[in-house]
């Protein structure tokens, strides 16, 4: 499964969540059997021509409907959150659907 993070860096090690218009990189994540697989970073959005399965974004009230449209599943997870902390919210149900 892929998941779209919008954050303040590409260094895996000490990424932060944050709004997407603050984005400097897309983070998306491979995520299988309980586990980080693998992180590609990207400049935008744009450059992301795969099928992602969840977006997690930093706050309630993100422009979240292109990802709506294409039926990707959005979640909001605290800003600020290192990756680390989003994929074990995400892994233990402990985040939010998001809404318009």
């Amino acid at each position: 499964m892929l998941i779209l993070l919008p954050l303040d860096s590409k260094d895996s090690d000490t990424a932060k969540l944050v709004l997407m218009e603050e984005a400097k990189a897309w983070g998306l994540i491979t995520f299988d059997a309980g586990e980080i697989q693998q992180i590609d970073f990207y400049e935008s959005r744009e450059e992301i021509d795969e099928f992602i399965d969840y977006a997690i974004v930093a706050r309630q009230g993100e422009p979240i409907w292109p990802f709506m449209e294409e039926n990707i599943f959005v979640l909001v997870a605290r800003e600020g959150a290192d990756i680390d902390e989003v994929i074990e919210g995400f892994k233990f149900k402990e985040l939010h659907e998001a809404t318009f």
